[in-house]
């Protein structure tokens, strides 16, 4: 955790946790870490960690076991990207063109950038 990151701990726990989903860490059907286990490792609050995990319930990421854990659902991976995508597009490729128009840059001297950005 980034206790000086402007966005909330329970944000950054979920996405600590989606994260993980996407790299394999916590495989589609495979347990997460409990509330107690987040609290404990990050010094924080268990309210906390149940509240980032609450968004991953809500985001239909993540399943309750009853008596057992939180799980990953089935298509969790795909769910997360297209999400992500989409939040890609909206706070970081919108400013690009915008920013981009402002200053005179072709969109075959963005694709450039972004080609050696991509390539280092």
């Amino acid at each position: 955790m980034n206790f000086d990151d402007e966005r909330p701990l329970f944000i950054q726990i979920a996405q600590a946790i989606e994260d993980g989903i996407l790299s394999g860490a916590f495989a589609e059907e495979t347990q997460i870490p409990s509330t107690t286990e987040l609290s404990v490792n990050y010094r924080i609050n268990p309210a906390t960690a149940l509240k980032g995990i609450n968004l991953l319930v809500d985001k239909q990421v993540v399943y309750k076991k009853r008596g057992v854990g939180m799980f990953v659902k089935e298509g969790a991976v795909d769910k997360i990207r297209s999400a992500r995508k989409e939040e890609f597009n909206t706070n970081v490729v919108a400013k690009l063109v915008k920013e981009a128009k402002k200053i005179g840059l072709t969109a075959g001297e963005v694709i450039e950038m972004i080609e050696r950005g991509m390539a280092k």
